[in-house]
């Protein structure tokens, strides 16, 4: 009797077995991530993404599994990037850059999509509202080319003396043409004559920064785009090789050599987008959650690399620095 008793308990705990394992494998849920970018110079985005589904109890190998899918700048690739991601029913989608949320509205009706964006949503078609998104996809939205008439100022403002500032632009980008006639506007207001040209290739930015000698600009502003995020080394190493005083949207820039940089904190904007993603996880509705703002602005000055440019950054402008790296 206590023989048979023994071997029920065994044979229950080998039949057992497949089934716990199962339910383990059922309780990992799947996302996709959808990029414009690349893994490695994206990884400080992706990390704070990541730490957002952290804080939702969303953790990576242990109850979630995320698809990753990188266009690498090639824009064109993102369309068939998200059909994929549909394909493999996964239970929502985080995108990352404006140029990858229409891409993911274009492959789904149904499968929640939160994005992170400088664009405005409404404007793009992402959703009918910023209060009431009204579909499957809301997300979180930076300040971003709204603040270049700002960047201008801050540019004229740590050299006074330049009468010309060159601005460069990626022409493929949508917010080019109000970006370039909002950066005339603000010049014509201070004084300035500016220069815009653009660039969409590493080899175009060389070309710019040829072209900024010629012109003989005094300081120049980058627009944004997120061809222009993933080059920020590339970037503040010609202008500091070419003495060029720049200033660019995100701290990256600054940390990375360049002497200003004036925007919204990134990683705390793909905090959030990781925050909501894990809140639709939980069962929530796109639909009923409001695209959140990041209204936090940050200014970065990078005082050695303006010493290495002869300039002296006036004591109203480091006064106001969120951050002054030394």
């Amino acid at each position: 009797m206590e023989r048979r008793t023994f071997m029920a308990v065994v044979s229950g705990g080998l039949l057992a077995a497949p089934f716990v394992s199962e339910a383990q494998q059922a309780a990992i849920t799947r996302i996709g991530y959808l990029s414009t970018r690349s893994p490695a110079e994206a990884k400080y985005v992706t990390d704070a993404f990541i730490r957002g589904l952290n804080e939702s109890g969303y953790v990576e190998g242990t109850n979630l599994a995320i698809e990753f899918r990188w266009a690498e700048l090639q824009y064109d690739r993102l369309p068939t990037l998200a059909s994929d991601l549909v394909r493999r029913r996964v239970a929502a989608i985080a995108t990352m850059g404006s140029p990858a949320a229409p891409a993911a509205k274009a492959a789904t009706a149904t499968i929640p999509v939160v994005f992170g964006i400088g664009d405005d949503p409404v404007t793009l078609g992402l959703v009918t509202s910023l209060n009431r998104p009204g579909g499957n996809l809301t997300g979180v939205t930076v300040l971003s080319a709204e603040l270049g008439p700002k960047r201008l100022e801050l540019a004229h403002e740590l050299v006074p003396t330049a009468a010309i500032v060159a601005v460069l632009v990626n022409p493929s980008n949508t917010n080019t043409e109000p970006l370039s006639r909002d950066l005339q506007s603000a010049a014509r207001a201070i004084g300035l004559q500016i220069h815009v040209l653009q660039a969409s290739t590493e080899r175009d930015i060389d070309a710019a920064f040829a072209t900024l000698l010629q012109l003989r600009a005094g300081a120049l502003v980058i627009g944004t785009d997120p061809f222009f995020n993933s080059r920020s080394d590339q970037l503040a190493a010609l202008a500091l090789l070419n003495a060029m005083p720049t200033i660019f949207q995100f701290r990256e820039f600054a940390a990375a050599g360049g002497v200003l940089s004036y925007g919204s904190n990134i990683t705390d904007a793909y905090r959030w987008v990781g925050l909501y993603t894990g809140r639709i996880l939980k069962g929530e509705k796109p639909a009923d959650l409001p695209v959140q703002q990041s209204t936090k602005v940050e200014l970065i000055i990078n005082l050695k690399t303006a010493k290495a440019l002869g300039l002296t950054v006036p004591l109203s402008l480091l006064g106001r620095a969120d951050e002054v790296i030394e």
